[in-house]
């Protein structure tokens, strides 16, 4: 008994360590540019299918594209094109809506992110598959007496890694402190010689890298990838972001283990729980959002009309 209740707790930290990682980043959009960026859950499933794609293209490298060391080095270059790719995405597409009404940027996101999932559908090989992807690390460990499957070690703690070194650069660099004074006042932000653009651009690369490695990770979790995991990554991504108070980073994690915590028990406590998991999941979101509209950690802002 002990020893469920352990690796349920365990599943419940891993789930919760990887939406955290796309929830910051619905979070951190949202509190620079006021703009709910739904197709960013797209832009980070991106990234296993670009592992995968340059996998072959690493063959010889670092002992074959096959070995853990290939695969490492398929994923960095996937994380980094991934947070290209959401930079351009922004410039090119997200630009446009940034001060049009919300509805506007609500349809464009919506309309992108089916882009994207017919995208990767057609261009890849096989793409309506589901596509086997191997974990970054295998075997397991022995701790307290009970065997922990490496894997999801190394999420949670890489997790824990993206999301302190997000924090550390929002508080204690100069990146973050452009960051805060354009997601608090832009105009007087451009009055320091701080440029918007650049610093929406960052901040999508940013947003887009650290979720990039969620979609790696939950790919990794599942032990496969398809075209539309990114519908209910997405889905949970945000909605644990607006449990925890959109625009609060804080507020995205501990909407993350909140949803974690009940799609495990839902899935451990439930007769075929997985097939309704998501059910309680978005039971929670709208209590959480009947009882407190701004979230756990949200603000309610009052405006004069």
């Amino acid at each position: 008994m002990a020893a469920q209740i352990a690796q349920q707790l365990l599943n419940l930290i891993t789930l919760g360590s990887i939406y955290a990682l796309i929830a910051v980043g619905f979070s951190l959009l949202f509190g620079v540019l006021n703009i709910i960026h739904f197709s960013h859950a797209d832009v980070a499933l991106t990234a296993p299918f670009l592992a995968l794609a340059l996998m072959p293209a690493l063959a010889g490298t670092l002992g074959g594209a096959s070995s853990p060391a290939g695969f490492a080095l398929a994923a960095l270059l996937a994380v980094a094109a991934t947070g290209l790719i959401g930079s351009v995405l922004y410039a090119t597409v997200i630009k446009r809506f940034r001060n049009a009404p919300a509805m506007m940027a609500l349809v464009a996101t919506v309309a992108l992110g089916i882009v994207l999932r017919e995208l990767i559908r057609h261009l890849f090989p096989n793409g309506s598959n589901p596509h086997a992807i191997p974990r970054l690390v295998s075997g397991n460990l022995a701790l307290f007496g009970t065997s922990v499957p490496l894997f999801n070690l190394v999420a949670i703690a890489v997790s824990v890694l993206c999301v302190g070194a997000l924090f550390f650069i929002l508080g204690n660099t100069r990146l973050g402190l452009h960051i805060k004074a354009v997601s608090q006042d832009r105009d007087a932000a451009r009055l320091m010689a701080i440029s918007p653009e650049r610093i929406f651009r960052l901040t999508f690369f940013i947003a887009s890298a650290i979720g990039a490695v969620g979609g790696l990770f939950f790919s990794g979790y599942a032990g496969i990838v398809r075209f539309d995991f990114s519908v209910d990554v997405g889905l949970i991504g945000f909605s644990a972001a607006v449990a925890g108070g959109l625009g609060s980073m804080p507020g995205a994690i501990i909407g993350s283990l909140l949803i974690a915590g009940i799609d495990t028990l839902v899935q451990a406590t439930i007769p075929n729980g997985a097939s309704y998991r998501l059910v309680f999941v978005f039971l929670l979101v709208i209590a959480v959002l009947v009882f407190r509209p701004s979230g756990l950690l949200g603000r309610t802002v009052v405006e004069k009309v």
